[in-house]
């Protein structure tokens, strides 16, 4: 077994380390203790101490310079100045990174979304209080102007805007007011690798919408096009690296660049500079980018690593890179992005290897590295990923086994592609239909591992979570060396499978048969779905989040949708549509009778119009039947206006009947104003389930509830929200009056089921779990098992990011969150 090298090891933890403690600490501080340190350096070389200690001194200084200089340059300065203030200035500047879009999650009181544009900018000229000032700072800019899309890397453009004190590796948030002023193209690099990438999407048109959406993120990085819920799948099993342009992208066009020189005889001489040469070109275009740079040096090591057998060399040369990418940009070292592209590396070039040649006595040797490079990467990058996520992927390896033979024909294919569409594009057209078989087989690994149950498990997250899973890495390593703990462990785990098959083939898992309505868990929003026969449902609101309202339709297996029904505008009952029209038939799409929030009327149509789906005004009276359920609609018949809220009060209410008889309020988010409209009409109110009015809030009127009377209640709401929903007095009085109460916040999923007219109740609880809740007045319980499920995204955006300025979080109706916590908590 090879001994690795790890002289240069410990010189690039130090200066990893440090750079990451001095990105916290005051500049001035830093360059005093990096000169004690350089002091303490010649003291000991001095003496004859060890060099490797020297180096590690030495180095540890470095960074520490180099950090406390690049800190120092955002924090003073007059840019950082005018955003203290939050100065009105012009600012002048070079684009460095593509522009992307960005939709705030609704649900915290917004009332319409507005779409986001976020872009770097190293700004080069500041206008503010009539001085005009250079500048060399790196700034975040936010706009809502979409136009700001088309722009490229290295164009000079002039903004003018409010700027805000940002934190990360920027100066400063400038906040765009008005329209861009472009002051030059771009580069002729950046053209060219523009209209490459424009071939690339044209060649992939005709191609179904996961395989167009995903071919051009394995190629260039380019996700535009994903669709959101094929990125969750991704996460979920591990094969997100495979759209973010990383070491593997790389590695794979290097080792088919070096193929081709292997094939036509090329002198070893002469490959490493033509490798280099296509190395450049990729970089060129997918953007040259920090993460890319970064990705074009792992990549390019772990091919070392693995194609010339010289092992021991990779490790040093990992190590040099580490130290010369952080002193060089220190904010590298408290990016999680580099950190996974570092031990993903490392766990390549340390224990892929000595784990190949091991598995290679017992199996074929392209299969044993093949297994062994996807698990050395996930041991390596583990407890950083469950720190950020908190949740332990147990697919990711046998995700990225079934991968590899795709991987490459997918990526080399489309490159062709996006090199020929310059030239003619029936042959990129036909090169990307090449493609389609890898990159479709891609898809269903993706969305069949994200499918099965244990996919994913719930862990710890933080420091604490990245430990555990160290301390159970090395307890697993320690039992595999032993001949006697492996055939125990073997014998427990076959057991725990065995069980865990039995409980997963009998039990009724979910949706429990026979359910006719289902109230999913959207996070702070409104989401119901209406049986109305096999694989498909009426969906009565969306909530807040596309990728919810879809991984609880997906969950039910509803593949049609003939009717959506829209009770009031506001972010979060619309929001979430787009995830109903994912790869779904959907037949029209029904709204209340006013026209407010405008934005958000706006994006409804947007989206219906894109779906070829019609947009039309619900009726008064109209009766409609699906699955043997049928409902009617019973206000209002004009939109409300001068109430406490017009859009909430506003919403449609609809009275649902099962097949045998059981009835079921939807109220929307009526208040008191509409609600004591609806008793002055004396229409009947009376039903067996509410969903009780806007999340439960204190706008409710007693006499209202008390008219319903329900046995079950169903409180749409979301864990944690500032609202303090549902007030503790409208679930108090419900419950006081003999309803038993479920929650989405704590229930997860809730669903009704009519057996023979007997009304039963089931509940989801979180991400993976059903449950029967204990019985309520005279009705059948239905039995639950534990099932798991797919996690939830790895990581958002800073919501800060996502505000516009001045903004706070509110309630759409101007409630103030509740002093008091909710029942329970």
């Amino acid at each position: 077994m090879t001994t690795p090298d790890l002289r240069l090891f410990a010189p690039a933890v130090a200066v990893w380390v440090v750079a990451a403690l001095a990105l916290h600490v005051a500049p001035g501080r830093v360059v005093a203790a990096a000169v004690a340190t350089v002091l303490l350096a010649g003291a000991v070389a001095r003496r004859s101490g060890s060099a490797l200690v020297v180096a590690i001194l030495v180095c540890a200084a470095a960074a520490g310079l180099s950090t406390a200089a690049r800190v120092h340059a955002r924090t003073t300065g007059p840019v950082h100045a005018a955003a203290v203030a939050g100065s009105a200035v012009t600012i002048e500047g070079v684009l460095v990174d593509d522009p992307r879009a960005l939709v705030p999650k609704p649900g915290k009181g917004t009332l319409a979304v507005r779409e986001l544009v976020m872009a770097r900018l190293r700004a080069e000229r500041l206008t503010t209080a009539g001085r005009v000032l250079r500048v060399r700072t790196p700034v975040l800019v936010v706009t809502t102007d979409q136009r700001w899309l088309r722009l490229l890397p290295s164009q000079h453009l002039r903004a003018d805007g409010l700027l805000r004190p940002a934190t990360g590796d920027v100066a400063a948030l400038l906040s765009v007011r008005g329209s861009v002023q472009l002051q030059g193209e771009a580069s002729h690099l950046q053209r060219v690798a523009a209209s490459l990438r424009a071939g690339l999407r044209r060649a992939v048109g005709p191609l179904p919408p996961a395989e167009r959406g995903l071919l051009p993120g394995l190629v260039v990085g380019d996700v535009s096009q994903l669709p959101p819920e094929l990125t969750d799948d991704f996460r979920t099993v591990g094969l997100t690296h495979l759209v973010a342009v990383s070491g593997t992208n790389v590695a794979v066009v290097l080792g088919a660049v070096l193929l081709v020189c292997i094939r036509l005889g090329i002198p070893l001489r002469a490959r490493p500079p033509i490798a280099l040469l296509a190395l450049l070109a990729f970089v060129v275009l997918v953007r040259p980018t920090p993460s890319v740079l970064r990705a074009a040096v792992m990549g390019s090591i772990a091919l070392l690593a693995l194609t010339t057998g010289r092992r021991r060399a990779a490790l040093p040369t990992l190590s040099a890179a580490v130290m010369l990418l952080v002193l060089l940009s220190p904010d590298l070292a408290v990016s999680a992005g580099f950190a996974l592209s570092v031990l993903a590396t490392g766990g390549i070039v340390v224990l892929a290897p000595g784990w190949r040649d091991q598995w290679a006595l017992h199996l074929p040797l392209g299969f044993a590295e093949a297994l062994a490079i996807p698990a050395a990467a996930q041991v390596a990058c583990g407890p950083v990923i469950v720190a950020l996520s908190g949740q332990l992927g147990l697919l990711s390896v046998p995700a990225n086994l079934l991968a590899v033979p795709a991987v490459a024909p997918a990526t080399i294919l489309g490159l062709g592609a996006a090199v020929a569409a310059p030239f003619s594009s029936s042959a990129a057209t036909g090169l990307a239909w090449a493609a389609w078989l890898p990159t479709t087989w891609l898809v269903h690994v993706a969305q069949l591992g994200a499918s099965l149950p244990g996919a994913a498990l719930p862990w710890r997250s933080g420091s604490a979570g990245a430990l555990l899973l160290v301390l159970v890495t090395v307890a697993g390593a320690a039992v595999l060396r032993s001949p006697a703990l492996r055939k125990l462990c073997a014998a427990a785990a076959l057991g725990v499978l065995t069980a865990v098959s039995v409980l997963w083939f009998v039990a009724p898992g979910w949706p429990p048969p026979g359910w006719f309505l289902v109230a999913c868990d959207v996070g702070q929003g409104d989401g119901l779905v209406l049986n109305a026969g096999p694989h498909t449902a009426v969906v009565i609101d969306t909530g807040p989040d596309p990728r919810a309202m879809d991984r609880c339709l997906r969950r039910l297996r509803v593949h049609r949708v003939p009717l959506v029904v829209l009770t009031h505008f506001h972010a979060d009952h619309v929001e979430g549509l787009p995830g109903v029209l994912r790869r779904r038939q959907v037949g029209e799409i029904e709204v209340g009778p006013l026209d407010e929030p405008a934005v958000e009327r706006a994006r409804v149509v947007r989206w219906a119009a894109a779906a070829h789906v019609r947009v039309v005004p619900a009726q008064v009276g109209e009766e409609r039947t699906a699955g043997g359920a049928r409902w009617q609609v019973l206000a209002p018949d004009h939109p409300h206006r001068g109430t406490n809220s017009d859009p909430n009060n506003s919403s449609l209410v609809l009275r649902l009947t099962a097949a045998g008889g059981r009835t079921v309020l939807l109220t929307g988010d009526v208040e008191k104003e509409a609600q004591q409209v609806l008793l002055d009409l004396g229409i009947p109110l009376r039903a067996d389930v509410l969903k009780v009015p806007h999340h439960g809030s204190s706008h409710q009127l007693p006499e209202f509830l008390a008219a319903v009377h329900p046995q079950i209640t169903m409180t749409s709401v979301g864990a944690g929200n500032p609202f303090g929903h549902p007030s503790p007095a409208t679930i108090g009085q419900l419950v006081d009056e003999g309803a038993r109460s479920y929650r989405t916040d704590r229930d997860g999923d809730i669903a009704l089921v009519d057996r023979g007219g007997v009304l039963s109740s089931a509940a989801r609880h979180g991400p993976g779990t059903v449950r029967p809740r204990p019985r309520a007045r005279g009705l059948e319980l239905i039995p639950g098992t534990t099932l798991t499920a797919r996690a939830e995204a790895l990581s958002r955006l800073p919501s800060s990011w996502c505000s516009t300025p001045g903004a706070a979080a509110r309630d759409p109706t101007r409630e103030r969150p509740s002093s008091r916590p909710a029942m329970g908590r």
